[in-house]
């Protein structure tokens, strides 16, 4: 897939105002600090789209992004930040389930996760949720540049392995990095593949 438009539509609150559009919608979600602006950035070839930062926490409001006047590549806030307030946490979480489960334009969701990391209790019970939720989703892995190809592979190997306790068929994954573009062409074709079969159902 070639990007040639990639352009910030609305911030929404709530998935009420999220916008009021039939295109199909990729979302990515992910612990703070997974790399997910830089991510967003790379996949549109556009370095200022989404805001990047070094404080965790910072995405707070359901964001859309318009690519190629196609389809939208939301971007959602981070789940599991410690230091924001209890309330703060509550409401977040609550924005992100109402816009998983209630959003019909969903296509299908990016779950970021630190490549260099273990399986992280949060992470696992985030997609186990969605397991059982039945929401179409996917795995990105961040960051891959941090580590040696060779421990990159192992340590993937190890977080899916570690699935195969209680799923009987594992989600698709990828492996990417925004410093090398990894990943970049993969992650594109994925979305392509699926919005050509949407045209074919709709046609």
């Amino acid at each position: 897939m070639l990007i040639k438009k990639s352009e910030f539509c609305i911030s929404a609150p709530t998935v009420l105002k999220c916008p009021n559009d039939t295109k199909p919608e990729y979302a990515f979600i992910g612990r703070s600090n997974v790399g997910k602006s830089s991510l967003i950035n790379m996949l549109c070839n556009h370095k200022g789209l989404a805001k990047t930062s070094s404080k965790p926490g910072k995405t707070l409001l359901i964001n859309h992004f318009i690519i190629n006047n196609e389809w939208y590549l939301v971007d959602l806030p981070g789940y599991g930040y410690a230091k924001s307030s209890k309330t703060m946490r509550n409401k977040l979480e609550q924005m992100i389930t109402q816009y998983i489960l209630q959003r019909k334009q969903l296509i299908n969701l990016f779950v970021l996760i630190d490549i260099r990391h273990e399986q992280q209790k949060i992470d696992r019970e985030f997609i186990d949720w969605l397991g059982e939720s039945k929401v179409p989703f996917s795995i990105i892995f961040t960051k891959a540049d941090k580590l040696t190809a060779g421990k990159a592979k192992q340590n993937v190997a190890q977080w899916m392995n570690a699935l195969k306790d209680s799923w009987e068929e594992l989600p698709p994954y990828f492996v990417s990095s925004a410093e090398t573009k990894e990943g970049r062409e993969e992650i594109l074709n994925y979305i392509d593949v699926i919005n050509a079969s949407l045209s074919e159902t709709i046609g």
